[in-house]
This record gives structure tokens, sequence and C-alpha cells, in this order.
């Protein structure tokens, strides 16, 4: 069993104007998440936040503390999220096991010590995708199946955007702290995700990609609304948002991707919205 993290400095939009490709890729991109046998954790200091992975396939993975948490278990001051995005599997918390299949979700309360992930099949192995912030109190651990979600219908085939949010860690489904997780699945033929693009300066977000097909990608696009930049992203990877910055993509095809984000405000609503025509 391994565990793997590395640590993302926050960036002001002035430095973010000067990147090249490579430096905006190195400094917002997760392009290592579903390493087979490994807890893979990526410590944003944009509010703290953690985003990572862990797929069980030999044996058993257990979440570890990690040095910036200075913590002597992960979630001693802290909160998690999981969205499971492989096969099916458990995870275990305190000796008490939660099944997630495909797509279900799991939230966990700050206080646990000992949380296990554990793949029912090898040859098909779970992939959970994790995300993790600070936490002030403890909230009871609560599994949230896709068919649980709260839904949202957005968008229109006529505009390319026609989509259904899954909210489900979310105050209307789970009491957390901060951390807020959910799903959007965009239907065929539709490509463009979060359009009209918005930025929230109270709280920043993190986008992970799924449902991708061979030989696809998603362009995802970021920076000020006057100043946009633009990541070419495969299927598994995620993104982080900065609060300053809109958060959107168009794909060559259809996708789903996985929001989580946590800061001042837990109003889903709360967006600063940006005119399609003043992006630049």
């Amino acid at each position: 069993m391994m565990t793997k993290y590395s640590s993302r400095y926050a960036s002001s939009p002035e430095a973010v104007k000067k990147y090249d490709t490579q430096q905006l890729r190195e400094e917002f991109l997760i392009d290592d998440l579903m390493q087979e046998d490994e807890v893979v954790l990526v410590y944003s200091h944009y509010d703290r936040y953690i985003a990572g992975s862990a797929v069980p396939v030999k044996g058993d993975l257990a979440l570890e503390t990690i040095d910036p948490l200075k913590a002597p278990y992960f979630l001693e001051r802290r909160e998690l999220g999981i969205i499971n995005v492989g096969g099916s599997g458990s995870v275990i918390v305190e000796g008490t096991a939660y099944e997630l299949g495909f797509k279900d979700a799991l939230y966990i309360g700050s206080g646990n010590k000992d949380v296990i992930f554990k793949s029912d099949d090898s040859s098909n192995p779970a992939k959970f995708y994790l995300n993790s912030a600070p936490a002030h109190t403890t909230y009871p651990t609560v599994k949230v199946s896709l068919a649980e979600a709260n839904k949202l219908e957005l968008g229109t085939m006529e505009t390319a955007n026609h989509r259904t949010v899954n909210q489900m860690i979310i105050g209307s489904v789970v009491t957390t702290c901060q951390l807020q997780m959910g799903m959007t699945e965009l239907r065929p033929g539709s490509v463009w995700n979060t359009m009209p693009a918005h930025v929230h300066d109270r709280r920043m977000e993190v986008y992970f990609y799924l449902d991708i097909p061979e030989n696809q990608a998603v362009c995802h696009f970021m920076g000020q609304p006057q100043e946009t930049r633009h990541i070419w992203m495969n299927n598994h990877q995620a993104v982080i948002s900065p609060p300053w910055s809109i958060h959107s993509g168009s794909g060559t095809s259809n996708y789903t991707f996985i929001w989580g984000m946590a800061g001042e405000n837990l109003d889903y609503g709360d967006m600063d919205v940006c005119k399609i025509t003043d992006l630049r």
C-alpha cells in the first residue's frame, strides 16, 4: 500500500496571465489520479482543499495522514467526500462498511480515525474519487446513491448544454461543514458545461472529468472572465479552479464531471454569472 501526495500553492490572477501552457497545467491540472494500489492526494492552498483517489486492486487501502495536515490521522480536523467511478466496492469507516456502486457517494465526518477502501472484484476495481476540506465539527457519515441525489435539469439541446445536475453531498441532502460535491451528466449531443460561466469569490472548486469516450477530450476554460485560458483534459483528470476563475468546459463528445467545492458560503446558487458575450 502506498500514499502519494503533492502540494499546489495559490496563484494570483495577475501571475496566471503570464503562464504558458506547461506552467498552467503544472499549477492547476491533476493528471495522475486513479493509480492502482495507491492513494493519490493533491493538497491545494486554495481553502486547504484536497482532491485525490484510491484504487484498491491487490488489497485494501487505508486513508493515511500526510505531513501538511500535521495531524495524527487524516480526518482529525477534516471531512471527506467520496464518489465511486469504477466497479463496486466498499468504504469501511470505523468498522462499518458502506457499499458503493458506480457513481454512488459517501460523506464521512471529521473525527473518524480508520477509513479503508476495498474493491469487490480486483478485475474490475472500485475507483474512489476523493475530496476533503477542513471541518469545524463532526457530522454523521452518510451514503448517497445516485438515485437519491437531488436532480436539476438545466440547459437545452439548442445551446448544446442539456444536462442533469446530481446534487449529492450538499445541504439539502447531507449536512456538512463546508464541503459540497455532486455530478453533472451531459446528454448526448450536448458538450458545454457551466455555460453561461460564473465565478464565486466565496469558494474554490475542483472539477473531475469522467465518461469521456476513448480518443475524445474536454477543453476546460479557466481564468478571469476577461482573461480566459484553457486546459485540454482527458478521462479521469481533475482541475483546480481558484475563486477568481471561471470553470467551464466543452468536449468533443458528451461526458460527465464531478464538482467539489469549499469556502465561505454553502449556498449552491451563490455565483456571479458572466455574460457569454462578455467573455474574452
